[in-house]
This record gives structure tokens, sequence and C-alpha cells, in this order.
């Protein structure tokens, strides 16, 4: 049977109308989306990662590491398991920080925003039962998990705590041979205090090890609007006060007067594959997600955030920046 002209014209208006909604309905789903909903605040850090260990969606993708993958050239992240790229991530940065369990192996180690302690407790296998990690975080939940997962993995030589690492009370000068911070300088409200405790724990002779999420160096090439916008939406949906540039955190480790010479290198290439491979798992096993029907706007929005740091870190406005240093010798 053959459409009449005018049922024709009315299947064509129904069909544009139709097209006009979906635009419509996804440009109001964009609009939501690019308004961001989690802004720093005080306390809010502790708060959101709470909630993210208890929602348990972070760990069935990420498993134990709240980290980036390290991907080589030739790896194509669909083919390799997020965990191995993860793995993969802390050997390389074991080697940029000049970490090994042939010299280390009897290392008091901090791990600076430890997050359920995957790393800490990878690091206390790999050193060896005589090396001590401690890992220290805001959340009294990610303790609570990070301390059951190393029993669970026979792991005896880490332990966890909550602490400020703005503050670090517990420790005194000169405490550890290493210090290792992941992705934690992020959500630091003060830069200078952060790195300033850090160095302060480590012993003379002692290593520095650093990767963290950077805007790129606008002394260099200055932010225009739209760069603006994007840090704003970046900052505001995951709880960041703000970034600073892998040059900007150089300077302030050499500003303490107390290391040696700090080497810093932009690890994008290696990582920027490990956002669109949590976006690919959550399709390829939405099962995760699924089985949180109260929590399904605000997994698309992580979801969103993902794809929009992937852009970020692409075209230059964000950068992974790494920081190695040791400590000077005492005099």
């Amino acid at each position: 049977m053959v459409a009449t002209p005018l049922a024709q014209k009315a299947l064509v208006k129904i069909g544009v109308a139709a097209g006009a909604a979906v635009l419509a309905g996804t440009g109001f789903v964009k609009l939501v989306l690019d308004k961001p909903s989690r802004p720093y605040q005080d306390g809010s850090v502790g708060k959101e990662y709470d909630e993210w260990t208890e929602q348990g969606v972070v760990e069935y993708y990420w498993g134990e590491h709240i980290h980036l993958g390290y991907y080589s050239k030739e790896e194509k992240y669909r083919n390799k398991p997020l965990r191995e790229a993860q793995y993969a991530f802390i050997d390389e940065m074991m080697k940029f920080g000049g970490i090994d369990p042939a010299t280390d192996g009897e290392a008091k180690v901090l791990d600076v925003g430890c997050g359920f302690g995957g790393t800490s407790r990878y690091l206390a296998r790999k050193l060896g039962p005589k090396a001590e990690v401690t890992g220290i975080t805001l959340s009294p939940k990610q303790v609570e998990r990070a301390t059951e997962l190393a029993i669970e993995q026979n792991t005896p030589n880490a332990k966890f705590m909550v602490e400020d690492a703005l503050e670090m009370p517990s420790f005194a000068d000169n405490t550890f041979d290493i210090v290792w911070a992941c992705e934690s300088g992020e959500h630091m409200p003060d830069k200078k205090k952060y790195i300033d405790q850090m160095m302060r724990v480590l012993k003379p002779g002692g290593k520095f090890v650093m990767a963290t999420w950077c805007q790129r160096d606008d002394r260099e090439v200055p932010f225009d609007k739209r760069d603006l916008r994007d840090l704003k939406y970046l900052y505001e949906e995951w709880s960041h006060p703000y970034f600073i540039s892998k040059e900007a955190y150089k300077e302030l480790v050499e500003e303490t007067g107390l290391m040696n010479e700090v080497k810093t290198e932009n690890w994008v290439k290696e990582t920027i594959a490990s956002w669109r491979h949590t976006i690919w798992l959550g399709v390829k096993d939405p099962w995760g997600w699924l089985r949180k029907p109260r929590r399904y706007m605000r997994c698309f929005r992580d979801g969103y955030c993902l794809e929009r740091m992937h852009r970020a870190f692409k075209r230059g406005l964000m950068e992974y920046g790494m920081v190695t240093a040791t400590k000077k010798s005492a005099p």
C-alpha cells in the first residue's frame, strides 16, 4: 500500500516533530549534565569518598585502585583489563620514583590519599615483609574497607588511618623513607601545605614521587573562556577545589629548600585511555550501576564527567603530572 501525498506529508511532519523532540531532550539533558553538581566545600572530599565506598560502584569497576592505568602505545584499552593497567601504572610510578625492592625492602612508606588502600597493599607486598606502608585518607569508610582487604589479602605490613594530609599531626619530621602521592593533590585546598607536609615527614635521602591531574601552565598559554568554563566544570563536578600545573608543583617542592633536583613529566599519552576504558566497562557490564537505581543520575553524571575529562586531557587543557625528587641529606 502506497501512502497518499497527504499521508506522506503528515509522516514527514511527525518525523520532524519526533526528531525535534529528541534533539530538545538531548539538549535539555546536556544542559543538566553540564551544570556541575558537587562543588568543593569544607568536608566534601571525605564525604564524597565515604559515599562512593558505601555505594560500591567505584570499587566494582576500578577495583582496589582509584587511579588511572598505564597503557603502552601498542595496547588498546578494550583488550586490556583496567586492573592490569592500574598495576602497570604502579610499577611505572615506582620506576619513575627510583623505588626498588632491592634497595627499599625495609622502607617506611607513606601513601598520601590511599583510597581503598590498593596501592598501599601492593607496595607492601612488592617491597617485602620488612617494609611498612601507612595509608592515609580523610574517609573513615575507606580506612574501614582498606583494613578489611589487608586482612583478607594477608598483608599485615599495610595499615590505614584517617589523617589530614595538610597537617599530619600523627607524624614527626623525617619519619618516612618514601612518600608516595597518587591522585590526591587534586583534592587539596592548599597545595603549598600539601607539599610542605610531605617534604617535612620525608627522611633525609628519602624518595618522593607524586602523580596528579594538572591543568596546563597558563603562563605559557593563557586560558580562554572555553578553558575557564571547562575547568570550572571539572572542579565542581568531582569536589576539586582547583588544579595547578606540574610546573607549579615543581616550584612548590623547590621552594621548601629541602629537596634535590626535581623531575617532572606529563604522562597524558600513557594514561588517557583510562577515561574511556571506564566508560566502556560501564556499557559492557552495566550491572555495577543498574543495581543502584537511586544512583542512576549520579552514575550518568560520572560517566559524562569521565568523557569531559578525556576531552580536556586530549586537547591539552589538562596534563597528567608526574613529580619526583629525593630529600637532601642532613648537614
